[in-house]
């Protein structure tokens, strides 16, 4: 699914996903091989890749973990 990672206000990384209309703060993250575990605060792990541009906002695939 297409992401949008930015910071908020208060300079948090935070994840918005248009389809579900969800907008979360990442509360830890984790390095799993290629792959970055991003968890969000309502308890979602998404799986982006690690090697990623520094600058936000961005728009990148994600895949939720179950």
């Amino acid at each position: 699914m297409k992401v949008i990672l930015r910071n908020n206000e208060a300079g948090n990384l935070e994840v918005y996903v248009a389809k579900k209309d969800l907008e979360e703060e990442v509360v830890s993250q984790k390095i799993e091989g290629d792959n970055k575990i991003l968890t969000l605060t309502n308890g979602w792990e998404l799986s982006i890749p690690k090697d990623q541009p520094e600058k936000l906002p961005i728009t990148i695939d994600a895949k939720k973990l179950e």
